[in-house]
């Protein structure tokens, strides 16, 4: 089993990537570039999804799939000088009061025209 510390807060490990991507000179490449890296760690996420068979412990390599496709997200951000936090915020805002509902598995939202009875 990896040996590695968990004592860690979301904000801190932010810190920490950009931090590893400074150092390794990722802050001053090409952000189509790291795009190509974010889309290729989600298709890990599929990959794992679609054929768990191909390895050895599937639940730690889903988990594995995940932080590694919100790390390029985070050095993303970096490199187009956004603060991932202020970039999450944003986001939830947008969904917190989203009303929808679920039709397979998927949630589909509710437009505001739709909502309204005309």
């Amino acid at each position: 089993m990896l040996d590695y510390d968990t004592n860690n807060t979301f904000s801190e490990l932010i810190v920490k990537v950009n931090e590893w991507a400074t150092s390794h000179g990722l802050d001053k490449s090409n952000p189509k570039t790291q795009w190509m890296k974010v889309t290729e760690e989600v298709g890990e996420i599929r990959d794992v999804f679609l054929r768990p068979s191909d390895f050895e412990n599937p639940e730690w390599s889903l988990k594995d799939a995940i932080g590694d496709s919100i790390v390029t997200l985070i050095v993303l951000s970096l490199q187009l000088g956004y603060d991932v936090e202020e970039c999450l915020t944003i986001a939830y805002n947008d969904i917190k009061d989203r009303k929808g509902v679920m039709i397979e598995d998927n949630f589909v939202k509710i437009k505001k025209s739709q909502s309204v009875n005309n």
